[in-house]
Formats: C-alpha cells, structure tokens, sequence
C-alpha cells in the first residue's frame, strides 16, 4: 500500500535527520576491526554468517543502507543460521509489565504456559518483535501472538520465526548506531 506523498517527504526528512543523528556511531562500526564489527553486529543477531556479511559490506553511507544490508542478510539465512540465531541467548528478552495488576498474575502464568507448548512444538523460543509497543501493551501482544502462531504448520512458523528476527535485527541495528532507545530485558522471558 502506498503512502501520501506528504507522509513520505517527512518520514524522509526525519530518516535524514536520524541518520545524521546515528552518523558517529556508524562511523565506529565502519572503521572497527572485522572482528570487533562482527562482535558487535553478533549483539544484533545470534548468527555469525548474518553478522560477517553485514560486516564485509561496510562501508555503509547511513542508516538506511545498514538497514537494507540486514535485512537482505536476513532473508538469506539459512536453517543452520537460523537455528544458531534462535540459540543465542540475547534473543530473550523484554521488560512485561509487573504482575501486580488486575488479571496480571494469570496472564503471566497463560504467557508461561503458551511459551512452553511453543517450545515442545515448535523445538525452539517463541521469538516476536515488541519494537513500538508501550509497556502496558507488550503483554497482550505476546499472548496474542503466540496463541496465534500456536496453530501454524512448523514450516509456516519458521517463515514467521524467520521475519520476526530480521525485524528485531533491525532495530537492534538501528540501535546500535544509536537512532533508538534499548528495550530493557527482564531474566526467564524467551521473547525479543
């Protein structure tokens, strides 16, 4: 679906306006050792093919080519890599709102339960990109999401595995180079 062009002229000049925002930090990951560029792009996705190709291509202009380049680094994972990507640790996290709320402590138990039917299904953690949420409807949107993906064929799900790792590689890119605040991690949520 197409956008009005007025919508795009301001997205662009705010995407401009991040890029020169995100400019020095791109900068430190143009010029890093390979190695430490891998090490860093690894912090942005578990596979160390997706992290070595992002770092082959540098230099990247601004943020947008970054981004291109991980996504296209992103489609072209492999199962292995896929499967090493979902094997990284940094892949869990996000902060839930506190169990403390009307009707909380049992929407924490369903999460718990439905992540571990995912798992026995699936063989692996349930994996869903909150980037834009606010706290209070980050909850909702897992349990939605993961009763919703509950139901898929194993191949359908990979696909969908898949694409939420490009989108929380995206942003983890984009904050890497400093375009936007980190989402903290809360220790025994295996969600991204």
């Amino acid at each position: 679906m197409r956008v009005r062009a007025s919508c795009v002229s301001e997205e662009s000049t705010l995407s401009r306006s991040r890029s020169r925002a995100a400019a020095p930090r791109l900068d430190r990951l143009n010029t890093a050792p390979a190695d430490a560029a891998e090490a860093a792009l690894l912090s942005c996705c578990g596979s160390r093919r997706w992290a070595r190709l992002i770092a082959a291509h540098r230099p990247y202009p601004d943020l947008e080519a970054l981004l291109a380049a991980g996504d296209e680094a992103s489609y072209d994972l492999t199962p292995a890599d896929l499967d090493e990507a979902l094997a990284d640790e940094s892949v869990v996290g996000h902060e839930l709102p506190p169990a403390d709320g009307l009707g909380s402590p049992a929407a924490h138990t369903a999460l718990r339960a439905a992540h571990d039917a995912y798992e026995r299904r699936f063989g692996h953690v349930f994996v869903i990109c909150l980037d834009g949420l606010r706290p209070e409807e980050r909850l909702d949107r897992l349990l939605t999401g993961i009763r919703d993906r509950l139901g898929n064929e194993w191949e359908r799900e990979r696909d969908n595995t898949a694409e939420e790792l490009r989108r929380i590689a995206r942003g983890r890119l984009a904050r890497l180079t400093g375009n936007r605040s980190r989402s903290p991690e809360v220790p025994g949520f295996r969600i991204a």
